[in-house]
């Protein structure tokens, strides 16, 4: 990721969120990395699992591409303070690479990856049709929808450089009105601006944006919102079938499966807007109802 991205839209933002992921590599195994100086009080989960998938990345041969991650969130991150990317190279095979990274913040581990690398061989090709849904076009931005209802955005919403268009109703909306509960939660995404073209920064920009709204995905299942919910990441997920670019649309389809003893497990399949395959995600996290009154 050395090389800078060019702007077109996004604003700083993307260009502190390429910043971020641009580790410091302090030995060969070992990287630093730091959160924006604005965002959320805890380093977001999305931030972590992507900085974490760069550090294992810049360890793997270069003609190698992720094809898989599975990672655990054990403690909320200090943005405060820099995290330590502490790398182990557990095995480079004839075909695959295996690395685990733990990272580290006041000398305790808050999120462990691993992730595997594949060079490129011909094999079966095939695919689940991608769901029929309006272009992102046609549909406004979940940040035009939220300062259409409050008429202000939340702060998180309004720092990151995602920009998300629901096909379905937002959480509050299905609070609101039990009618537009719904078992699933597509969602168009792209990256707003233009980035480097290699694959290593469009999969970490994925895997960054992943983890945005498959949660949200439960809720609107039992027409909750945030209100009254304490959630959090618990495990994620991930496989790459296809190369794709994170700065073009991709549809991320949604749906939860299951909800049960305070955790739920949500679902996705992203696709480009030709309909092509090119990512499965699934999470558990954790949904803990504080406030049975819901939305006030």
């Amino acid at each position: 990721m050395d090389e800078r991205a060019e702007v077109e839209g996004g604003g700083q933002s993307l260009a502190d969120l390429l910043e971020v992921l641009d580790l410091e590599r302090i030995e060969d195994d070992i990287f630093r990395g730091s959160s924006p100086e604005e965002g959320p009080q805890r380093v977001f989960g999305g931030l972590v699992a992507g900085q974490a998938l760069v550090a294992a990345g810049r360890t793997a041969p270069a003609e190698r591409h992720v094809h898989s991650l599975h990672a655990y969130f054990i403690r909320p991150g200090d943005p405060r303070v820099p995290i330590v990317y502490e790398v182990d190279r557990v095995r480079d095979g004839r075909s695959f690479t295996t690395r685990r990274v733990v990272a580290v913040q006041h000398g305790k581990a808050i999120f462990t990856l691993s992730a595997s690398f594949h060079k490129e061989e011909p094999g079966l090709d095939h695919q689940i049709p991608m769901p029929d849904v309006p272009p992102p076009e046609d549909l406004p931005s979940t940040r035009e929808r939220l300062q259409e209802a409050f008429g202000k955005v939340p702060g998180f919403v309004r720092w990151h450089p995602i920009e998300l268009r629901p096909v379905g109703p937002l959480s509050f909306e299905a609070e609101r009105n039990p009618q537009l509960r719904t078992a699933s939660n597509p969602v168009w995404l792209k990256v707003d601006g233009k980035l480097p073209d290699d694959r290593l920064t469009q999969v970490c920009l994925m895997t960054y944006a992943s983890d945005m709204t498959l949660l949200d995905t439960v809720l609107l299942r039992h027409g909750r919102s945030f209100a009254g919910i304490s959630m959090a990441s618990l495990d994620h997920a991930m496989w790459f079938h296809r190369p794709f670019r994170a700065d073009e649309w991709l549809l991320y389809a949604q749906e939860a499966p299951t909800a049960q003893g305070a955790r739920g497990l949500a679902r996705g399949l992203v696709y480009t807007r030709d309909g092509q395959l090119v990512c499965s995600v699934v999470q558990e996290g954790l949904i803990r109802v504080v406030d049975a009154e819901g939305w006030a």
